[in-house]
């Protein structure tokens, strides 16, 4: 009797099981509450009518019976996959995220589960741990073997390989989406945009309505700073896919990126209406308030991130980063209890260690705050492939082919547009506070860090595969004067979309030092300023600030010095081919002679001089870098010599620097 009741008992479960396959919901649900009436608690059936209920829109019904489920056999992989899905699709997006990871924990071939944790990373705007999601969704979803191999290779960072396997497999299956945008994501992480566009595009050519792609591609069009197209993919997704978070919260990033602060943050505010209890939100929300200026909005922002999530360290370093705000003490004593936790993410700790590090050093604690600069750097640079020998080779590279002769053999060349002021030099050496003087003239508008002069160089060497030559800067020598006009062109045009009307604007990316002679030669009549500051102070300041990206030499005080040492070298190189082209600005002269300083600048770059020049931090304008808040301050002498504090540790750094004693004393 009972095997046979045990017989009835599956043969009804199975029915139910099809019935769900079919679509057929409503009929499942009245089978699974038959036999519940016999078997109440059972979790199979249970389980089954929590999926019933999710499919059928009963999110709350269904989250209530999944949660029994998973606190009874929490190693049922499905169940974990089930309630990760509906809390998702009740905005419970953290406590989502906790379920689906211990789902694929368990079991890798849930590819619902990892394409929920796609999307959730991509909310976090953790665009690596999205990228791995997707591709272990294809993994669970391709099992033909040549895709399960190339998503394991490129896990691994085997490009390369990974490459030319999606290259043979598609040979055979041309019309794989799936294998194409891997094959663009691989072009992506190989930094080969061009190719990984093209390959976007025939995705959607073959299936427009694969949304993952159109979200890449709208991902690779703002990285390529094609920022109305982006958008307009974007609005094309928000449309058809309202409830995909991932859309808003790239379309948020892409306002900010062309300006529209007003719109980005509308954004954020609706997006944080879905989702109050999402940490990584909030902080993408305070990052856009501080660039506003709205530094109490911004506090409350990242304080609401810490309190959703204390192990947040991103939010307790961005509080840390607005440089004028100061940690009281509960804070401190929180970050320690935090940063001493066992199982804390690299990410979280590196962060955590930089926002204890300032907290200290703000308390006059210098020498434990030095402690946790070095751990925080020693993190970053666990995970970083800077190599100091390659910059080195670069500048001396540059040094050999940018010679008096060549600019001497091409006056005259290059786009006569005198638009374009460059703030080049290094970080942390008071760039954003020229910027802010220059910007605050009627004629002038301070854009970003625009990164379209690296691309130039990166496009005139060639390369197509990272392990090619670069034929820059030796390319040079063969532009004719046609390609040089079309280069400053090519500048202008990409520049225009974050520019608004006046005469002149301002690229403040700090590494086209390393560029100084294209500039000249593409853009004859631009003026460039080197922001230069005292090494010890540069180089500890730079070893002591997170950067959001790049910059890769400030993790070690050696790298540092280096790399200011090769700065120097070039710069120098660049005075005697190029005499008084660049014009050189002190921090230090700036601060002890303001006015004076102020109206050197203005001449040089040929404008009147303006009262408002001198009054630069009331200008109300979007700053995005590290010094935001800085540049909102009258001028002050504070920080010139704060790396004295620290003098006992800094001897790597003096050593590295012994050249440039005569230059600067230290």
């Amino acid at each position: 009797m009972p095997s046979e009741k045990t017989g009835d008992f599956q043969m009804a479960l199975n029915h139910a099981r099809v019935l769900l396959k079919q679509g057929k919901y409503e009929l499942a649900l009245d089978q699974a509450n038959e036999i519940l009436k016999t078997r109440p608690g059972d979790t199979s059936i249970l389980f089954l009518k929590g999926v019933v209920l999710r499919r059928l829109g009963h999110h709350e019904a269904s989250r209530d019976l999944l949660a029994g489920v998973v606190r009874e056999v929490p190693e049922l992989a499905a169940a974990q996959q089930e309630l990760g899905l509906v809390l998702f699709t009740l905005r419970q997006v953290i406590t989502a995220k906790k379920h689906l990871k211990l789902a694929v924990n368990l079991d890798r071939s849930l590819a619902a589960a990892w394409n929920t944790l796609g999307e959730i990373y991509a909310i976090e705007g953790n665009g690596e741990k999205s990228s791995e999601a997707y591709r272990n969704q294809l993994a669970a979803s391709n099992k033909h073997p040549a895709m399960l191999q190339a998503v394991e290779l490129v896990g691994k960072g085997k490009l390369g390989m990974a490459e030319g396997i999606c290259r043979d497999y598609l040979q055979r299956f041309p019309t794989d989406v799936s294998a194409i945008r891997l094959l663009a994501e691989i072009g992506l992480k190989l930094g080969i945009y061009p190719e990984a566009r093209k390959l976007l595009e025939r995705c959607l050519e073959l299936a427009p309505d694969y949304h993952l792609a159109r979200n890449n591609y709208a991902n690779v069009l703002g990285k390529a700073h094609e920022f109305e197209r982006a958008l307009k993919e974007i609005a094309y997704l928000e449309k058809v896919e309202p409830n995909n978070l991932s859309h808003p919260v790239l379309a948020a990033s892409l306002l900010a990126n062309v300006g529209d602060f007003d719109q980005a943050l509308a954004k954020y505010e609706s997006l944080l209406i879905k989702v109050p209890d999402h940490a990584r939100l909030q902080t993408s929300y305070g990052h856009a308030l501080k660039t506003v200026g709205r530094q109490e909005d911004c506090i409350a922002a990242y304080r609401q991130a810490i309190a959703v999530d204390p192990t947040l360290g991103e939010a307790y370093w961005s509080l840390a980063n607005l440089k004028t705000f100061r940690f009281e003490k509960p804070e401190l004593k929180a970050m320690k209890a935090v940063i001493a936790k066992d199982g804390l993410g690299s990410s979280d700790r590196m962060h955590l260690c930089f926002a204890l590090a300032k907290g200290l050093e703000d308390n006059g604690e210098y020498d434990a705050s030095f402690n946790f600069y070095t751990r925080g750097n020693k993190i970053q640079k666990r995970e970083s492939s800077y190599q100091a020998d390659d910059t080195t080779g670069r500048m001396e590279k540059t040094i050999e082919h940018c010679t008096a002769t060549l600019f001497e053999d091409r006056k005259g060349f290059g786009h006569p547009a005198p638009d374009a002021i460059f703030i080049v030099g290094l970080p942390r050496s008071g760039s954003t506070l020229l910027e802010q003087i220059l910007a605050s003239h009627s004629e002038v508008e301070g854009t970003m860090e625009l990164p379209y002069i690296d691309q130039i160089a990166r496009q005139l060497g060639g390369k197509t595969k990272k392990t090619d030559k670069s034929m820059y800067p030796q390319i040079l020598a063969e532009l004719s004067e046609e390609q040089c006009v079309e280069l400053g062109q090519q500048f202008l045009d990409a520049a225009r979309v974050q520019r608004s009307g006046t005469p002149f604007f301002i690229d403040k990316m700090p590494n086209n030092f390393a560029h100084v002679g294209l500039i000249s030669l593409i853009l004859p009549r631009a003026k460039i300023i080197d922001a230069r500051r005292h090494p010890m102070a540069t180089c500890f300041s730079s070893f002591k600030q997170l950067f959001a990206a790049g910059q890769h030499f400030t993790y070690s005080l050696e790298d540092i010095g280096r790399y200011y040492s090769d700065y120097v070298k070039l710069m120098d190189h660049f005075d005697e081919v190029l005499p008084g082209k660049v014009l050189r600005v002190g921090y230090e002269e700036v601060v002890r002679d303001f006015e004076q300083q102020v109206r050197g600048l203005l001449d040089f770059c040929e404008l009147d001089f303006e009262p408002a020049c001198l009054q630069f931090y009331k200008s109300e304008r979007a700053v995005r870098t590290a010094s935001s808040e800085q540049v909102r301050q009258p001028i002050y002498s504070d920080a010139l010599e704060q790396w004295k504090h620290f003098e006992s540790h800094l001897g790597p750094l003096k050593e590295t620097l012994s050249g440039l004693q005569h230059r600067y004393p230290f």
